[in-house]
């Protein structure tokens, strides 16, 4: 099976597909948000955000707010583009084994009963 067209390795991983599903669906999220969704740690939701930015897929502005330093990420034009192109791969990859599943199910079964 191919890998659809459209399909982004940097977008790829959990936590950053996490992160950019709800970028996508906000202005911009917090690094505490962001960090409560994925379940990471902050290494690794900085990392995350790291390659995101790095790629050119977010954002990243940090501004003081009650006495702490704070992050924010927003979803780029380009980030939100990759996201629904990597959304509609995902979608057209499932489609795809679950059209395999069906068909290759039946004749598995087949197999299986004309060996016993």
């Amino acid at each position: 099976m191919e890998v659809p067209s459209g399909f982004d390795a940097v977008l790829h991983p959990p936590a950053r597909l996490q992160i950019a599903a709800v970028l996508s669906q906000a202005q911009e999220a917090e690094f505490a948000l962001l960090k409560t969704i994925t379940g990471a740690s902050d290494s690794v939701v900085s990392k995350h955000l790291a390659a995101l930015a790095e790629a050119g897929y977010v954002t990243l502005r940090k501004a003081a707010s009650h006495g702490r330093q704070r992050t924010w990420a927003k979803l780029t034009a380009n980030g939100r583009a990759a996201f629904r192109q990597h959304v509609k791969a995902l979608e057209a990859l499932a489609a795809a084994v679950a059209s395999d599943d069906t068909d290759g199910q039946t004749e598995t079964v087949k197999t299986v009963r004309q060996r016993a």
